[in-house]
């Protein structure tokens, strides 16, 4: 039995994503990111191995002829894939799988990963969507702008929605979603996450050897 979560990021290009999902990775102690296939050049400062796998498409659709993926979707001509081993390596270890993907990968995921919480991260407007990407140095803005309408529909679908108006904000909504998960009855008891509570021994004993005398209908 795997003992962590699968947390699907998902956004327009330009919402911030990348920026929140990285916050989130070195606040939260227990994340950890599922770093993924892409067959696009890598960005200034971005590190293959650390930001993404990149590599050429050939290699990319051997893997997907394999098998290799847990989803992969082509978006605005390159191939963007996640691994399924990543996410089995980490889920192994009680850690929490954090997949920052397109929306389109997002649905896929779910389907494999019925339990996967998806959050989907919303610019405050599409001007702001504007700026950003202007300000990021992205090519074909009108393309992607026209893109993220189609996407930002999807958000209905998703289990949870989060405004990237203010950074901080939104990293605060997310970890509280993180936290409630990890304080669910039976993501402690089942997986004897115990410690995270910080209980005394005596406590712990009482919980493991005696049956509720109440409504266990709450």
């Amino acid at each position: 039995m795997y003992g962590g979560f699968v947390y699907i990021l998902s956004a327009p290009s330009g919402a911030g994503k990348t920026t929140v999902g990285n916050l989130l990775l070195r606040e939260v102690p227990y994340l950890e990111k599922v770093i993924t296939v892409t067959t696009r050049s890598p960005r200034e400062g971005e590190k293959h191995g650390v930001d993404y796998y990149f590599l050429s498409e050939d290699e990319f659709l051997k893997k997907i002829e394999k098998g290799e993926f847990l989803e992969w979707a082509r978006v605005y001509r390159y191939y963007y894939g996640t691994p399924k081993s990543e996410v089995e390596r980490i889920l192994s270890q009680g850690k929490d799988a954090l997949l920052i993907i397109d929306v389109q990968g997002a649905f896929q995921v779910k389907e494999k990963f019925p339990n996967a919480v998806s959050i989907f991260l919303l610019p405050p407007s599409l001007g702001e969507l504007k700026k950003r990407l202007t300000l990021r140095g992205e090519r074909e803005i009108e393309e992607r702008l026209e893109w993220a309408k189609k996407e930002i529909p999807c958000a209905k679908h998703f289990d949870y929605v989060v405004v990237n108006n203010v950074l901080e904000k939104a990293v605060e909504e997310i970890k509280s979603i993180m936290l409630s998960n990890r304080r669910k009855a039976a993501f402690v008891f089942n997986n004897e996450n115990y410690q995270s509570l910080h209980l005394g021994e005596d406590i712990l004993q009482v919980i493991k050897g005696e049956d509720c005398h109440g409504n266990k209908k709450v």
